[in-house]
């Protein structure tokens, strides 16, 4: 894997003029989910979670294990391994928030990835830092985030590239960011895989890694 680790601290993906974390526990051990299906309910719970410590968004995720992906056969296909070990961070807060580049970088490719489950709008960016190459994915972006883009655009590092989506256009979530980094995009353009099945994580996270060694605000 290329050290991303000696990359200067990237800039955070969301425009927010105070960022307070507060860390959110989506894994499946979490028993505040089992009866929460909708994208209302658990905007409610975010929503509930951020009031009670005083913060601005909600993240975590990371190699996180999920029984949320069950409703969706995009992740529970039948004829293959079910998927739900989830490969980046997601940063919960309000609809419509900025989302910007983390370093200088160009479009690589973009979509509108739609279904229950999905990504929505996606964008990936390319980076080239030094002797590093490697791609930031966002997704769960507003459709209007889309407009006007063009493979091979540059972007500067904390330039407004987008905005997050409501539960209407993000896959049926409450607002987030997930937001991922991949050494390898392989054949992929405007998505990539962000959940995995257990056979495949030693691939997954050694090709994304943790995106707190680059953000350097949280350790997971």
């Amino acid at each position: 894997m290329q050290n991303l680790i000696q990359l200067p601290k990237a800039h955070f993906p969301l425009m927010i003029g105070n960022i307070k974390l507060a860390q959110i526990d989506l894994s499946e051990s979490n028993k505040n989910f089992t009866q929460l299906n909708t994208a209302a309910d658990y905007e409610n719970y975010i929503e509930q979670l951020l009031k009670n410590n005083n913060a601005t968004i909600a993240y975590g995720g990371y190699l996180e294990k999920r029984n949320l992906y069950k409703r969706s056969t995009i992740f529970n296909d039948t004829n293959i391994d079910e998927r739900n070990i989830h490969l980046g961070v997601d940063y919960w807060c309000a609809a419509n928030t900025p989302v910007q580049a983390v370093y200088d970088g160009i479009i690589h490719s973009f979509a509108n990835n739609i279904g229950l489950g999905n990504y929505g709008p996606t964008i990936i960016l390319q980076h080239q830092i030094d002797n590093n190459t490697f791609y930031t994915l966002y997704g769960h972006l507003s459709t209007e985030s889309l407009d006007g883009l063009a493979i091979g655009k540059q972007i500067k590092a904390g330039e407004v590239f987008g905005s997050l989506g409501t539960a209407a256009v993000n896959g049926d979530y409450a607002p987030h960011l997930h937001f991922q980094i991949i050494i390898d995009i392989q054949h992929y353009h405007g998505d990539y895989p962000g959940v995995c099945a257990a056979k495949d994580l030693a691939f997954y996270k050694a090709n994304c890694p943790n995106p707190s060694i680059i953000l350097k605000v949280h350790n997971s």
